[in-house]
């Protein structure tokens, strides 16, 4: 269904979901922080700019039918003439960000054999888990908010958006999107540095968007690869350490047998869910967790939920 106003066309359309689905569990699992304006929701409808052609258009998406039955319905807006080729493109990377299509079933089995796992799964069934939209996306979230708060990391990446991302004009005010590399490449790293970047950062930053810029396929490229050879590739770019390439491997290319055992909260949570004194070693945390195997970057994002939980974030 397309909608027309003087100053914007939206069309409507509708995405399923393979039950049990949440979409505001899952939202959460992008959002991270409520002061995040760049994924955004008011507690029923989440909202998005995206980039489509170079051109920035708004996603509005709201559950309606319930966990067991799950509907999405998805208002996209914009400037733009808007017609079935970009419903289908748009539709294509929801699919994939929102884990419409993911099937968890496997992963339920091997929770409710075991106490433990049992008593966290359940309490965040339906939720998915979410993929940033572009790997560019995925590595400036883990250079931008590796070794200070997340809270900080999400203020950072705010004010890239407002400074240099795509913005739209909408029925509710101003909405900014996610910084492309373009945006990232016109701008000196100074003037990213201002913004509260380390130095060290603001070059990674710009160094990584230029490089996507000569080299396009360079991320999409890891896809195909092994996770030792994704690693190898993604540490060979500035600002990125093990955590980073293991952040991306999870949160961008999906896999979800990967646990970014170096993630200092991470790790906390860990412990304290399985009661068991702190540890550092990188392949203590990692013996610890095949346990779960190959589910363990699923129960690093369901202590995410928990602690979004503990917060009073998930109500």
């Amino acid at each position: 269904m397309l909608i027309r106003t003087p100053r914007r066309q939206t069309r409507v359309f509708r995405l399923g979901a393979r039950p049990p689905y949440r979409l505001d569990l899952t939202v959460w699992l992008l959002r991270r922080r409520p002061h995040n304006i760049i994924d955004r929701w008011d507690g029923t409808t989440y909202r998005r700019v995206l980039t489509l052609k170079g051109a920035p258009l708004e996603v509005a998406i709201t559950q309606i039918g319930p966990p067991k039955k799950p509907e999405l319905e998805v208002a996209l807006s914009g400037p733009r003439s808007l017609g079935h080729r970009q419903q289908e493109e748009v539709a294509k990377l929801l699919r994939l960000m929102l884990g419409l299509e993911l099937d968890l079933a496997r992963f339920y089995e091997v929770a409710h054999a075991d106490s433990l796992l049992a008593e966290l799964a359940d309490r965040f069934v339906g939720f998915r888990p979410p993929r940033f939209p572009t790997l560019f996306e995925t590595l400036v979230n883990a250079i931008s908010c590796q070794q200070i708060t997340l809270t900080l990391g999400i203020t950072l990446l705010n004010r890239l958006a407002v400074n240099w991302g795509p913005a739209l004009s909408g029925a509710d005010g101003q909405a900014w999107g996610f910084i492309r590399p373009q945006d990232v490449a016109r701008v000196a790293p100074e003037s990213l540095k201002a913004t509260g970047l380390s130095r060290q950062k603001a070059s990674a930053l710009s160094k990584l968007a230029n490089l996507l810029l000569d080299e396009p396929d360079r991320l999409r490229r890891l896809s195909a690869l092994s996770d030792e050879a994704a690693r190898t590739d993604l540490l060979q770019l500035k600002g990125v350490g093990r955590w980073s390439a293991e952040y991306t491997l999870l949160r961008g290319l999906g896999r979800l047998h990967i646990f970014p055992a170096d993630d200092i909260a991470g790790r906390k949570k860990l412990f304290s869910w399985v009661k068991l004194p702190e540890q550092s070693d990188y392949q203590a945390i990692n013996r610890l967790l095949e346990r779960w195997a190959p589910y363990q970057g699923l129960i690093y994002l369901h202590l995410i939920l928990a602690s979004f939980s503990e917060k009073g974030w998930l109500k």
